[in-house]
C-alpha cells in the first residue's frame, strides 16, 4: 500500500506496474499514468471512472477481463497472473468456503458463460457466497451477447476501484464516493429484510431497456455496489427490476407478482436510493435517502 503522494512521484515504469494489479487494461493504465497528479483520492476515483467508461473500447473491456481467474475454479488462483494472486484469492475468499455441489455448478456456469460469451464470467466477488455469485451468473446467462459486456464492465470497475483502495492508503475512506444508485428490498409480511433477491438495473439503449448491472440483496436485503464508485449516470430514465418469483421460491413462498419494476429519473449526480417494500400480494416504493 502507497500514499497518493507516492504514487504521484513515482517513474511512469513504477506507476504502470502498481496500476496494472488493479486492471490489466493497456488502455487504462496508460491514460491512469498520464492523470498524474492526482489532486486527491477523490481525483482518483473519478478519473478512473472517467477514462473506463469514456476513453476505453469493448476490446479493452475484453483485456481487463484476461486479468482475473474464473470465479470458483480455486486451483486457477496458484497460477497465472500472479501479481493479483493475493488480492484475488481475498476476493474469493468466500468461494472456498462453498459446499463440493455448489462449486461444481458454479464451475459449470462459468463454462457456459464462457461458451456463450467468449470471456470469463467477471464479477465483483468480495462480500458474495458461492451460492450468491451462482444466482448472479445463471441470471446473466439470459443475456444477449451485446448487452452482457456492459454489464461486465461495470462488474470490471467495480473490481477495480477495490483494487485501487487495496493500492492507496485511505482511498475510499478519504473519498467518501459510493454507488450513485443502492437499493434494499424489505419483506413486509414477515418483518424482515428480502435477502436473496436478485435486482437488475437497467438503461435505455436504442429505445429498449438493457441490463446494465446484476446484483443480489445481502442478508440486511441491501445492495450497496449497483455501480462502482466514480460512475455517474446520464440524466434520463432508468429501471430497477426485482426478481421476486426467484425470492419467494427460494423462501418456500408463493408470491401474486413474480417481478417488480421500478422506473425512476435520474437528473443529476446525486445518490438515489430505489427501495421495495414487498409482500406477497402488494408492494410499494418511494425514494430513499
Amino acid at each position: 500500500m502507497i500514499t497518493l503522494n507516492i504514487l504521484n512521484s513515482l517513474s511512469e515504469k513504477e506507476a504502470y506496474t502498481h496500476f496494472e494489479k488493479c486492471c490489466v487494461s493497456k488502455t487504462w493504465i496508460l491514460k491512469m499514468v498520464e492523470s498524474r497528479p492526482f489532486s486527491s483520492e477523490e481525483d482518483v476515483l473519478k478519473k478512473a471512472a472517467s477514462i473506463w467508461y469514456n476513453d476505453c473500447s469493448l476490446d479493452d473491456f475484453k483485456q481487463a477481463f484476461t486479468g482475473h481467474p474464473k470465479i470458483g475454479d480455486v486451483d486457477s488462483l496458484r497460477e497465472k497472473f500472479a501479481n493479483t494472486k493475493e488480492w484475488a484469492n481475498n476476493e474469493q475468499a468466500k468461494v472456498a468456503e462453498a459446499n463440493a455441489l455448489t462449486i461444481e455448478a458454479l464451475a459449470k456456469a462459468n463454462k457456459t458463460y464462457k461458451d456463450k460469451f467468449g470471456y470469463i464470467f467477471i464479477v465483483s466477488a468480495s462480500g458474495k457466497s458461492a451460492e450468491e455469485m451462482l444466482a448472479i451468473i445463471n441470471e446473466r446467462l439470459h443475456h444477449d451477447k451485446e448487452d452482457e459486456i456492459y454489464v461486465a464492465m461495470n462488474e470490471q470497475h467495480k473490481i477495480t476501484v477495490i483494487r485501487l483502495d487495496k493500492l492507496i492508503e485511505g482511498l475510499l475512506v478519504t473519498a467518501e464516493i459510493t454507488s450513485q444508485i443502492t437499493t434494499h428490498a424489505l419483506d413486509t409480511s414477515s418483518g424482515t429484510p428480502a435477502n436473496n433477491m436478485l435486482i437488475t438495473l437497467k438503461g435505455l439503449r436504442g429505445k429498449q431497456w438493457k441490463p446494465m448491472s446484476v446484483g443480489i440483496t445481502n442478508t440486511d436485503g441491501r445492495i450497496s455496489d449497483v455501480l462502482p464508485p466514480g460512475r455517474l449516470l446520464i440524466p434520463g430514465n432508468y429501471m430497477m427490476t426485482f426478481n421476486t418469483a426467484n425470492y419467494y421460491e427460494s423462501h418456500n413462498q408463493k408470491g401474486f407478482y413474480p417481478e417488480v419494476s421500478i422506473q425512476f429519473e435520474v437528473s443529476d449526480n446525486s445518490h438515489y436510493h430505489i427501495p421495495l417494500l414487498i409482500n406477497p400480494f402488494g408492494y410499494t416504493t418511494y425514494r430513499g435517502s
